[in-house]
């Protein structure tokens, strides 16, 4: 296997900046580059030097003897100052020792898996840690990095195995006495409770979609209801235009932001009205394609009346009174009042928004399925289950092995069966030097 290496630091310039080295001639580079091998996991202060001899830089040396290290192969980092001269010099230098070569995107990471020190479930954390932007995301990504759904997925295993492994004993040993004829019995309870417990997990996906991708607000109503204004006060600043001409928004406007530590995805879309020109209409028709797919609809009306509120499908609907500084009326119950020109409602409009993502996406979404290739392992494995209980007339063999089946898909998620389809992809999000 090559020997690989790849600045893992970021982007430079950089205060400091780390070159990792990965593989079979590791001990070999460190010990060219800057003399004796230090103490495993131990930092020292070294000159860094070519083959020639010459000071590239003075920095920290780090040594990691397998399997001890990231990747679980002898590896090394140089920690330098991090200047682009002195970073490509290393590499420069790197590319000249024979079995070494610059690392692709993720294959630290791919080693790691290769070698046992993580799984995949652990591996797609550690990729979604490294993308987080707000709280919410870094918890659940640590929570995955750190073996959560790991832990999960493998108990689930062992009582699928246990389970089967019972009804195997009644097979094969049902006329010794000391295996009761009904021993399977025993294990269906158990099934049944991990069917149910399967349920809720796949349930949570849509927590935690919300989490990873980010939960969809899509502001609504008809021309020069505030919608634009409303955009840049939730956003901070003046990203959708803002006047009095009708139809001034044709298409979907979007902005990202983090509300009470929740990724937030906001859409403006384009005044909703009858009578529309062929562009304005298109953009209508994206506005309300946006709110029907929306995790929560903000529908501004100027004048206190929202008509066709089922227009949005089955997405949850705020009524909210835009410029209220203006309207002298008392609005409807339920209904929020703002004025973004004179700031009035706006304070309530972000708590009330902040209380609705707590209880929509949760407190705890620490143990969430966060993949698409995840639920599908888990609706096979779950059906699979199901079918290992609710087929009672079916021979104890033909349920048994309906429970291997399960466990086996299970196994997919983990990366213990038939992954190879998937590797490319899982660690293709990584950047280079992780």
């Amino acid at each position: 296997m090559d020997t690989i290496y790849a600045l893992s630091s970021g982007g430079l310039p950089s205060g400091v900046a780390v070159v990792r080295v990965s593989g079979p001639a590791a001990s070999e580079v460190v010990r060219a580059l800057s003399g004796d091998l230090p103490a495993p996991r131990l930092a020292v202060l070294r000159s860094i030097r070519d083959r020639n001899e010459s000071i590239i830089d003075r920095g920290l040396v780090l040594w990691f003897p397998a399997p001890g290290s990231f990747t679980g192969e002898d590896s090394a980092e140089f920690h330098l100052h991090g200047g682009r001269a002195v970073v490509d010099r290393l590499l420069e230098e790197l590319s000249a020792f024979a079995g070494l070569r610059m690392a692709e995107a993720g294959e630290f990471s791919r080693r790691a898996f290769a070698n046992g020190k993580m799984d995949l479930t652990e591996a797609e954390g550690l990729a979604d840690l490294i993308a987080s932007e707000t709280e919410a995301q870094r918890v659940l990504a640590l929570s995955q990095a750190s073996g959560a759904l790991k832990a999960l997925y493998e108990n689930w295993q062992g009582r699928l195995l246990h389970g089967r492994a019972m009804i195997e004993a009644e097979i094969d040993f049902a006329d010794e006495e000391d295996v009761p004829g009904s021993v399977s019995d025993r294990v269906w309870a158990d099934m049944q409770s991990l069917s149910a417990e399967m349920k809720a997990h796949i349930a949570g996906a849509k927590r935690a979609n919300a989490v990873r991708e980010g939960f969809r607000i899509v502001i609504v109503g008809a021309p020069n209801a505030g919608k634009s204004s409303l955009m840049n006060a939730l956003a901070g600043s003046d990203i959708a235009i803002v006047s009095d001409e009708p139809g001034t928004t044709r298409d979907a406007l979007e902005a990202r932001l983090s509300i009470g530590g929740q990724l937030v995805v906001v859409t403006d879309t384009a005044g909703i009205r009858e009578k529309a020109g062929s562009v304005e209409a298109e953009g209508i028709r994206r506005a309300l394609k946006r709110a029907a797919d929306a995790d929560l609809v903000l529908f501004l009306s100027d004048r206190g009346v929202w008509e066709n509120a089922e227009m949005f499908g089955d997405a949850r609907v705020w009524k909210v009174a835009s410029k209220a500084d203006m309207v002298n009326e008392d609005f409807p119950d339920g209904s929020i009042p703002i004025s973004v020109k004179a700031g009035n409602g706006l304070n309530l409009l972000f708590d009330s928004l902040e209380k609705h993502l707590a209880d929509a996406v949760g407190r705890d979404v620490s143990s969430l399925p966060t993949r698409q290739r995840h639920l599908d392992n888990l609706r096979v494995s779950l059906d699979e289950l199901q079918k290992a209980v609710s087929s009672t007339d079916d021979p104890l063999e033909l349920r048994a092995e309906a429970l291997r089946l399960a466990v086996f898909s299970l196994g997919r998620i983990t990366g213990q069966h038939g992954v190879e389809d998937v590797l490319g992809v899982i660690f293709s999000e990584f950047c280079i030097g992780k």
